[in-house]
């Protein structure tokens, strides 16, 4: 039951009012954060979970550039368009998420999805057709971040698990860039490469629930301080049935294919 994974009090997501107002949130800021989205013991649970699995991640650090995309030799290499970011983290995929956890039962929901539909405004979502990208558990150590970068996908579902002592903050700038259009900003983003453009900080914390249009929003994770490991869940679907993450991405975020 949905209900003991979810506080239906707070987030009464089969209500209409609910999700509509969630979608115009979402609409308006291109972001939506639902505090508490989790339940006290499903919480623990995963935690727990993420904590006895940890040594199962897999850790990759990697310079890119904000777009995500090879580097184009028409720039020079500190152009917006190439400079290079870092980003390190650990993860553990669906396959090695505990079957008896609750990640799988919410992933699984048709209420869940049927809420997500409505505020998405999605016709459908459907699992990943491998094994390993429907469900990830991130992980970021002392140090470790997600550098600025565009999304290329049109949205991202997460839930923080665990808030480190400090650092490991979203930060995001909203329309950064028309992808549509095809006007990546270059003068924009290079500003806020240079801490030279105001940006907007997402207060998150353990069980809270983020649905993010990242598509057109630059945005990063600041790198964690402290020991105490941030802990993100990646819920991930596919508008279209049948649709595996590519060979090179799944070789390059989870270091194999199945």
């Amino acid at each position: 039951m949905l209900e003991n994974i979810v506080n239906m009090e707070k987030n009464p997501i089969g209500e209409e009012k609910f999700q509509s107002d969630c979608k115009a949130a979402l609409d308006k800021s291109g972001v939506l954060l639902l505090p508490d989205f989790l339940n006290a013991d499903s919480l623990t649970s995963i935690a727990n979970d993420g904590r006895k699995n940890q040594h199962l991640a897999y850790y990759t650090s990697s310079e890119h550039n904000v777009y995500l995309a090879p580097s184009d030799n028409t720039f020079v290499s500190d152009h917006a368009r190439n400079r290079a970011v870092i980003s390190s983290k650990g993860c553990i995929t669906t396959d090695q998420i505990p079957t008896d956890s609750v990640l799988h039962d919410l992933y699984n929901s048709k209420s869940f999805k049927d809420f997500l539909c409505a505020v998405l405004d999605e016709v459908n979502l459907y699992e990943y057709a491998d094994p390993l990208s429907s469900i990830n558990l991130h992980y970021a150590s002392e140090g470790q971040e997600l550098g600025w970068h565009f999304d290329n996908s049109s949205f991202a579902i997460t839930l923080l698990i665990q808030k480190p002592e400090a650092g490991g903050k979203f930060e995001y700038r909203k329309n950064a860039r028309n992808a549509d259009l095809n006007d990546m900003n270059y003068e924009l983003v290079s500003r806020v490469l240079d801490n030279e453009e105001p940006v907007e900080t997402l207060n998150m914390n353990a069980g809270d629930l983020v649905l993010f249009r990242g598509r057109n929003s630059m945005h990063r994770v600041t790198p964690t301080v402290g020991s105490t490991t941030r802990m993100l869940v990646v819920l991930a679907y596919n508008t279209e049935a049948g649709v595996s993450l590519s060979e090179s991405a799944r070789q390059t975020f989870y270091g194999r294919l199945e």
